[in-house]
């Protein structure tokens, strides 16, 4: 059982008018009307730190405070390794079905939790994301100028990020470049959800084939935008979706059954699918050298053998 969260956030003016019951219905799809009326009957959802009831009226520039109870998290694993560490940052291997950040039914069960209790006064910040299924090289700053330094890297695509992906078999070319746009569409359980979309940011990934077994492809990835869930997208609007993948299906969209319950929607979260970050390189924001890593993948990403370094 974790200790629970405060979810704060501020009232835009396109929410200005709405009670609050329906301002958390429609934004946090997640729980019903119901469950949104019982919390803040019981107090649970304060309007600037005030209790109130469910049809007060909200006006922009207000504060919601949502009080979450402590609850059981899923169980995930929680270990990670680090492949190097200095005053300025850190590289793990972060393990498949570890989310990052705290969200839905995760807050300790997160990488950033574990890393708050193993670095409670200086608790590094990812300069970039990977998913929960996937696998393989994260970055993280310890020190102001390493998060300015590697941000600004990645702003200007200067971090080499290099990925294995397993795809079914199909009539692709032994190389071959991805430019689908990657954008917002509608989500029935989430709201919005990252997809391929003509009115979404420019993103390209490049793709190697490095073994055509008989029932899967293993690929090679290396990508020069960072949209959320690019490679899982790109390769899905290609024709080729990673195997396992329970969210995009060919075209690069996500797959939406017909139940009318939220829950049973895939979500980005979901795991299955096979992808890992194998190789990373960047400057050192202190020492400016060029450091470049990799991390062993698991065995159905591998074409031999590997080591980290």
């Amino acid at each position: 059982m974790n200790h629970g969260w405060i979810y704060r956030e501020q009232i835009k003016r396109s929410a200005a008018g709405m009670t609050v019951l329906d301002y958390y219905t429609q934004h946090y799809r997640h729980s019903s009307q119901d469950d949104w009326q019982t919390r803040i009957a019981a107090g649970q959802v304060l309007l600037n730190e005030q209790a109130i009831a469910p049809e007060t009226t909200l006006q922009p520039g207000q504060w919601l405070t949502y009080h979450r109870e402590p609850w059981e998290e899923p169980e995930v694993p929680l270990e990670f390794e680090v492949l190097h560490e200095d005053e300025d940052l850190l590289v793990i291997a972060k393990p498949a079905g570890l989310p990052v950040l705290p969200g839905g039914g995760f807050l300790d069960h997160t990488l950033l939790g574990q890393l708050h209790q193993r670095y409670p006064h200086d608790t590094p910040v990812p300069i970039h994301r990977l998913g929960r299924g996937t696998s393989g090289l994260m970055l993280l700053a310890r020190s102001p100028l390493a998060k300015a330094h590697l941000s600004q890297q990645m702003r200007k695509r200067q971090i080499h990020k290099v990925y294995r992906a397993l795809v079914g078999v199909g009539d692709m070319p032994d190389q071959f470049s991805i430019k689908q746009a990657i954008g917002k569409i509608p989500h029935p359980a989430l709201g919005y959800i990252y997809a391929a979309s003509p009115d979404g940011l420019f993103s390209h990934s490049d793709v190697q084939v490095l073994k055509r077994k008989p029932s899967s492809t293993l690929l090679e990835v290396t990508i020069l935008t960072g949209r959320p869930h690019q490679i899982r997208i790109h390769l899905a609007a290609a024709g080729f979706p990673l195997l396992g993948d329970p969210l995009y299906v060919v075209g690069g969209v996500p797959l939406l059954n017909s139940s009318a319950d939220p829950e049973n929607f895939p979500v980005p979260g979901d795991c299955g699918y096979h992808l890992h970050a194998y190789q990373l390189g960047f400057i050192h924001p202190s020492t400016e050298a060029s450091l470049r890593f990799r991390c062993v993948p698991p065995a159905e990403l591998c074409c031999q053998p590997a080591k980290s370094t």
